[in-house]
């Protein structure tokens, strides 16, 4: 028996939820948001859901649309200039993103910054080398079935905007993260 698409979406997307609620709290003291496990959960290509919708302004005021990025994978990393496993995680980010090239498209979710001010420090302190949403309310994580405490999350997007892996928690590696984005990239422009 076949399960319609959108119902494997939605499975795909309890069970992530599902994954984020157990997620032990332990490390964050009294800033009150969950970090996950950093153990990478990959979606099989008959499992995706459909595109991600997200449009945001970035850190320096300009739009961005999700939609414009499609065509090649894209990275989305969520994180927030004052918790410490964001601060550890950059560096492979930055890593990755200069080892990857223009095969792909990183795009970071700032969240729970009340203004734009300690992200841009945060930026410029880890040499970010590429833009992020400002979400000072974490909403920007909803459309990828990611609750709006959990950072750091990472998210790989096929080129079809779909979300072909994701890593709630520290990214364990700039080679896990490498490895994840190359079998999305080996799937080929359509995702098929």
């Amino acid at each position: 028996m076949s399960i319609p698409t959108g119902l494997r979406a939605l499975v795909v997307a309890a069970c992530l939820l599902a994954l984020v609620g157990c997620s032990d709290l332990s490390g964050t003291g009294s800033q009150g948001y969950l970090t996950g496990d950093g153990v990478p959960r990959e979606i099989a290509v008959a499992d995706r859901g459909d595109p991600v919708e997200l449009e945001g302004e970035d850190l320096e005021g300009a739009a961005v649309d999700l939609a414009d990025l499609r065509g090649k994978p894209v990275v989305v990393n969520a994180w927030a200039s004052w918790c410490p496993p964001c601060r550890v995680e950059q560096p492979e980010l930055n890593e990755a993103a200069e080892e990857l090239g223009d095969q792909v498209t990183f795009l970071g979710i700032n969240i729970r910054d009340p203004d734009v001010a300690p992200a841009q420090a945060y930026v410029r302190s880890y040499d970010v080398p590429y833009s992020s949403i400002h979400s000072p309310d974490g909403q920007a994580l909803l459309p990828f079935s990611i609750p709006p405490r959990s950072i750091p999350s990472t998210i790989v997007l096929d080129a079809q905007g779909r979300i072909a892996a994701t890593i709630m928690g520290r990214v364990p590696s700039k080679l896990t993260l490498t490895s994840i984005v190359e079998t999305v990239l080996s799937e080929g422009g359509t995702g098929e």
